[in-house]
């Protein structure tokens, strides 16, 4: 399998490289910095909030491997627990939509024909549970929204590329000890343990799915 993950240079990211890998999966690891991937896994250099960078992969991809058969859009930024949505920065809102979801809306765009390709792609959207229109309460506006409108891209995903084989799912890893989610979370291996199952999914495996440790969550 040919997985390619972004935000993979720390974290959750980093970690679904490393299990990927200790699968024996080929795996890209993207990131703006991605010079601390684990050793195992392919580095690239991509910001998910330029077209050209997301041209580039896709080129670099489909030129080395002909086919993606995973993407995993794990980059994300701008956890505001210093905002509510009544009076919040709406400069803040916009930059972490840009790479929230307009990063990996990009790079589905420009990895979909290798997805294709693969005949069994799989596509991963990183959310969070506190993006489940269900039990929402304030706080963390910019991240929240971003993330919420992330589910609805994976709804949408999920129907249009049905046909194409192309499973689309999106996966909360649960409050993690990351950078992003401070201390006092679940071991990061926990967490992307799941965002691992949803890249690895059979192909009769679900899709258009909200899942947490591979069992729904209420969208």
């Amino acid at each position: 399998m040919i997985a390619l993950v972004t935000g993979a240079n720390r974290g959750i990211g980093r970690e679904v490289c490393a299990q990927l890998a200790g699968r024996g999966h080929t795996v890209v690891g993207a990131a703006r910095s991605p010079g601390s991937v684990p050793a195992d896994v392919r580095p690239l250099r991509l910001d998910v909030t330029s077209a050209d960078d997301a041209a580039r992969a896709a080129a670099e991809i489909g030129e080395r491997y002909g086919r993606l058969d995973a993407l995993v859009n794990n980059a994300a930024i701008t956890y505001d627990t210093w905002q509510r949505a009544a009076d919040a920065d709406l400069d803040t809102v916009r930059e972490a939509a840009e790479t929230n979801l307009y990063g990996a809306w990009r790079l589905v765009q420009a990895m979909l024909p290798l997805l294709r390709a693969s005949g069994h792609g799989r596509i991963v959207n990183v959310s969070s549970e506190v993006a489940s229109l269900t039990n929402m309460g304030g706080g963390t506006p910019a991240y929240t929204a971003s993330k919420v409108a992330l589910n609805a891209l994976t709804r949408m995903l999920a129907a249009e590329l049905r046909h194409d084989r192309v499973l689309v799912n999106a996966v909360c890893p649960g409050w993690v000890a990351t950078d992003m989610g401070g201390p006092g979370g679940r071991p990061v291996a926990d967490g992307a343990a799941g965002v691992v199952w949803a890249a690895t999914l059979p192909d009769d495996g679900p899709t258009g799915g909200f899942f947490r440790d591979g069992r729904p969550l209420p969208w």
